[in-house]
């Protein structure tokens, strides 16, 4: 085979010329497009996104601004929705807003349950926990005296049947348990 037509098959030694231009043809063409794409990629310099810091503090500016403003028109439904509360509506809401569960206690209990320290922020979040929890209760211990046609302060046994309601829909897990006396 001839020196300069390294890279191609053998041929017959009639084919192997037509072959060997066709092949030196098309290796031209292949590194002449290797090299430019080789050149494009080497010599251009990679384009990064352009992120200033003005953009950066736009963007928190205009999350601020949106959140400031979502929190205004909170506002300004609640002073709506409170404006037109009965009195008697309007006691029970600023009962609701006083009423707290003691941090002291929750924190004693959940240490006793988990074994371990609890932080403040945890105690905070669990006895918000513990309000909504309870004013479910209410709330459908109230629905319980409405459907008996009673009337006056709730009793226990609207709260228990609030509490059994709840436990049916699945919105209370039923408590701890029971210990069998005997295994299957």
């Amino acid at each position: 085979m001839d020196s300069s037509n390294q890279g191609s098959l053998s041929l017959p030694a009639s084919r192997e010329s037509e072959h060997s231009l066709e092949y030196k043809n098309n290796n031209q063409k292949n590194d002449f497009k290797y090299e430019r794409t080789k050149e494009e990629l080497f010599d251009n310099e990679i384009m990064l996104p352009n992120r200033s810091v003005n953009n950066v503090k736009e963007r928190r500016e205009s999350k601020d601004k949106n959140r400031k403003e979502l929190e205004e028109e909170e506002r300004e439904k609640m002073q709506v929705l409170v404006s037109n509360f009965t009195e008697d509506q309007l006691d029970r809401y600023e009962m609701y807003r006083r009423a707290a569960f003691p941090k002291a206690a929750i924190k004693r209990i959940m240490q006793t349950i988990t074994g371990c320290s609890v932080s403040q922020n945890v105690v905070i979040a669990m006895s918000g926990i513990a309000k909504v929890f309870i004013g479910e209760i209410v709330e459908e211990a109230l629905d319980v005296m409405e459907t008996h046609d009673e009337t006056g302060p709730l009793q226990p046994k609207h709260l228990r049947e609030a509490v059994r309601r709840l436990r049916l829909e699945g919105q209370i897990p039923h408590g701890r348990a029971q210990k069998l006396f005997f295994r299957l």
